[in-house]
């Protein structure tokens, strides 16, 4: 009997809008992804910024396989020495500022950012956060607790109290930050709200105020780390360097991973007060850990962070066309404008039935993303602006 995967996917998995993608992928390969009819689309997502090597990545695809004929989940967080995050723990920490020595592992963006809260609150003994105004940090309650929409959490109230809200790139809210405030939460650059960058080196200031304040900067580079700006993190690009960082999507390389990098002096107090302050039974999964060192290994042995700026250059230069307003972004992380919110949407339907697959910013649906594979090639970018601008003409 045939079953229609079509009203399984409608019936039986939770959605969350009411017109989903509704795209059956069969299999996919580096920028490329095929639907069961062999179609064959252009992912401009790589999965929300998470297949920063394409997909099914040889190297990624043999760590798992190899790791996996050693060992699967084996107990809670912590109390086994696995290699997998033990490897990776040294190879990320190697190259980051002596502060950022220590990772304590989680599954996804959300859960670090949600560790990070309760890591600050606990190490400073205060009890008020500060998040921006579109900021994004996850749908778990604590995040969406610091989510900076109120359209988007309203119906959840109540949320996390002792939170306040000071906007991206103001100088003069700043001074909103006093000594009972536990932490800043920021993205370096605000993803959701439609790629905004720092100006006039705001995160400096941002950093100089959290200093004097004795509260703790968490940078949340789920969207920006590991390459995505032409750097291996935003904090690196902007010379700011945070006191936790939040990382994940792109870590793994496909798989589920996520971490909190901090000071050992820090993250210490987790330990007691009580004992096993935060605990995570699949956090730092071995497979996905080992995916997350072929990840990292391959970024730095194929030298493809360097490449990332020329290619941003590559679709800039290319997307040209009078219904397009602004670019904005940097590396392989860009925020098209178009004229309005219907259109926009509008082309992005018609862009997928093109072969082309991109998608709207949570905050500002009046952009599309383009946040492809850092893999992609100038040849695969002139295919997919060729077939952007055709879409655009069709409109």
């Amino acid at each position: 009997m045939h079953i229609n995967q079509r009203e399984i996917f409608l019936k039986h998995i939770g959605q969350t809008s009411d017109s989903p993608f509704m795209l059956e992928i069969e299999r996919a390969e580096g920028i490329y992804m095929y639907s069961t009819d062999q179609k064959k689309y252009i992912d401009l997502i790589a999965g929300v910024s998470v297949s920063c090597l394409g997909h099914c990545h040889p190297k990624v695809v043999k760590a798992v396989q190899e790791q996996v004929e050693k060992y699967m989940h084996l107990m809670v967080y912590g109390e086994y020495i696995e290699h997998p995050q033990t490897r990776y723990a040294k190879m990320l920490t190697d190259f980051l500022p002596s502060n950022l020595n220590c990772v304590y592992f989680v599954n996804s963006g959300s859960e670090a950012n949600e560790a990070a809260l309760k890591l600050s609150k606990r190490y400073t003994g205060r009890p008020k956060i500060i998040s921006m105004v579109n900021a994004y940090h996850g749908s778990t309650s604590g995040a969406m607790s610091v989510l900076g929409n109120e359209y988007f959490k309203n119906s959840f109230r109540p949320l996390l109290p002792g939170i306040d809200f000071i906007r991206f790139n103001e100088f003069d809210d700043l001074s909103r930050i006093d000594r009972s405030v536990a932490c800043v939460i920021v993205e370096p650059v605000q993803a959701e709200a439609g790629i905004i960058l720092p100006e006039n080196n705001y995160l400096q200031a941002l950093k100089n105020r959290c200093t004097e304040t004795g509260t703790l900067l968490i940078f949340d580079e789920v969207q920006t780390g590991f390459g995505r700006l032409g750097e291996w993190f935003a904090f690196m690009k902007y010379n700011v360097v945070p006191d936790i960082l939040c990382i994940a999507k792109a870590m793994g390389g496909g798989m589920p991973i996520g971490a909190l990098v901090s000071d050992k002096k820090i993250l210490d107090v987790f330990q007691s007060d009580p004992v096993l302050g935060h605990i995570t039974t699949f956090g730092g999964h071995p497979v996905s850990a080992a995916a997350a060192c072929a990840t990292l290994e391959t970024l730095k042995s194929e030298k493809i962070i360097e490449n990332v700026n020329s290619l941003g250059k590559a679709f800039t230069g290319r997307l040209r066309h009078k219904k397009i307003k602004q670019i904005r972004g940097a590396g392989l992380f860009l925020a098209v404008e178009l004229e309005n919110t219907d259109l926009n949407l509008q082309f992005i339907k018609k862009l997928r039935k093109q072969g082309v697959v991109t998608d709207w910013f949570i905050f500002h649906d009046q952009a599309f993303r383009i946040a492809p594979p850092l893999i992609i090639t100038e040849k695969q970018i002139d295919e997919a602006c060729e077939i952007i601008i055709k879409t655009l003409d069709e409109l």
